[in-house]
């Protein structure tokens, strides 16, 4: 509303486009497009915008009744904060899949603990979080698997693991029938040989093996960069100069990145830790509210596909005239100094969590079998019972944490940091304090 238009990104003119020609592309799954498409009708990108806000709105109101009856004045409660002091409003207002990294923790939380007639929608709009794009395959199993170490016999314990499968296979079939090639991400090696390269093993490993091992890329020997966005999208650079197929580069990027993980491990795991460490603190607005190529990735789509109203509305908003990133610094000091305040009270509801369970007696409805800091997450617990707020609530702000991290790994080390990546997901820190707030006899511990 402030934009005056749905938030854009240079990637959205193909994502468009993969809905509309339709257009596969080589760089992404096919799900966002297509969903953009179902929404937007060739009419107005308001519409998609609507349901992605109508989506987080949803979610939230699935984790706030995993603790409580949901209630329409609390939940408003919730978003108001959300809206008025986080990323969130900027995460779901901009047409990319990022919303979906949030939704992928929030959905595997619900499926693991929740219950009730809406955890089939939930487990649909999880699938179809985790595959909308590849860094939450790492997000997902990284929850997931966390959740499923704890106890795994449980039946609720498999949920999760369902949605992942499911988002595999679909990515599988879809790379199979669409790309004719079978594979969950058949051009990952590229973006991984461009980190590589940026970082300097590969161009270490490469100045060893070339030119004796006869790859296209030894031609560049000495003039790469190390700036991975650069290598990976420069007409002039060395994926695209040559004008070799983008499968060809493929098969040798795969040779090159097995060849340096093989020779510089250590190089490559250090700057894969340092990677993301960057990225954990790297959340703030900015990068994804200007206008950067907007003009030539974006607005042709519009033309040719839109009413021209909507090139209209679009040319009148903050954001391509070049003013948005200026009308964000206020609201990006506020998510800044409230991620603070959040994780200061996520580290609360941690340690409580951990008391709760690792001190006998603290609680009589406890059983001495239970007293094992490991089964913080352990989903077996009493729907509305006392113990929802102190070890359901922990287990939601373990699995944030692990999603953060597995999500500053899956963009810092993977691809390339920016502060895009981690302010998707940052927001996701305000949920547990709120929820303690709404349900403070729940959040309180009985024991005296």
């Amino acid at each position: 509303m402030l934009n005056g238009y749905p938030i854009l990104f240079s990637d959205t003119g193909g994502l468009l486009a993969m809905g509309i020609i339709p257009d596969m592309g080589w760089d992404k799954p096919w799900v966002y497009g297509p969903l953009l498409a179902a929404f937007h009708w060739r009419t107005t990108l308001w519409l998609p915008l609507a349901a992605q806000v109508l989506l987080v709105s949803y979610v939230l109101w699935l984790v706030q009744s995993v603790f409580a009856p949901a209630r329409g004045g609390a939940h408003l409660a919730l978003c108001a904060v959300l809206a008025a002091g986080s990323t969130a409003p900027w995460v779901a207002s901009t047409l990319m899949p990022d919303l979906f990294t949030p939704v992928t923790i929030l959905g595997i939380f619900v499926l693991r603990f929740g219950r009730g007639r809406h955890l089939l929608a939930a487990g649909m709009i999880t699938a179809v979080a985790i595959a909308a794009h590849l860094s939450n395959l790492v997000v997902a199993a990284a929850c997931i698997a966390a959740t499923l170490a704890l106890s795994p016999s449980s039946r609720r314990a498999w949920r999760p693991a369902l949605c992942l499968l499911a988002a595999l296979g679909f990515l599988f079939a879809s790379n199979w029938i669409g790309r004719g090639k079978p594979g969950i991400s058949p051009y990952g090696s590229v973006f991984a040989l461009a980190r590589l390269v940026a970082d300097g093993p590969a161009r270490a490993y490469l100045g060893r093996v070339c030119p004796q091992a006869g790859y296209g890329l030894c031609a560049w020997t000495g003039r790469l960069t190390d700036d991975s966005d650069q290598f990976l999208w420069d007409p002039q650079g060395p994926v695209w100069a040559d004008d070799r197929p983008i499968g060809e580069f493929t098969a040798e990027a795969s040779q090159i990145v097995a060849g340096t993980i093989r020779t510089e491990t250590l190089g490559v795991a250090t700057h894969a830790a340092r990677n993301t460490a960057r990225q954990l603190g790297r959340f703030r607005l900015g990068d994804t509210l200007g206008a950067d190529y907007l003009d030539v990735a974006v607005r042709p789509r519009l033309l040719d596909w839109f009413p021209p109203a909507e090139t209209r509305r679009f040319d009148a908003s903050l954001q391509a005239r070049g003013l948005l990133r200026q009308a964000a610094a206020p609201f990006d000091v506020t998510q800044v100094v409230l991620v603070g305040i959040a994780a200061a009270a996520c580290a609360t509801i941690l340690l409580r969590g951990l008391l709760f369970v690792v001190t006998p007696g603290l609680d009589p409805g406890v059983q001495a079998t239970e007293g094992r800091a490991w089964q913080l997450l352990d989903p077996r617990v009493k729907p509305g019972g006392d113990d929802m707020g102190q070890r359901v609530l922990p287990s939601l702000t373990a699995l944030i944490l692990i999603g953060l991290l597995a999500n500053a790994f899956a963009t810092g080390a993977l691809s390339t940091v920016h502060d895009r990546y981690q302010s998707r997901a940052i927001w996701l820190l305000l949920v547990p304090p709120l929820i303690a707030l709404q349900n403070p006899s729940r959040i309180t511990s009985r024991a005296k």
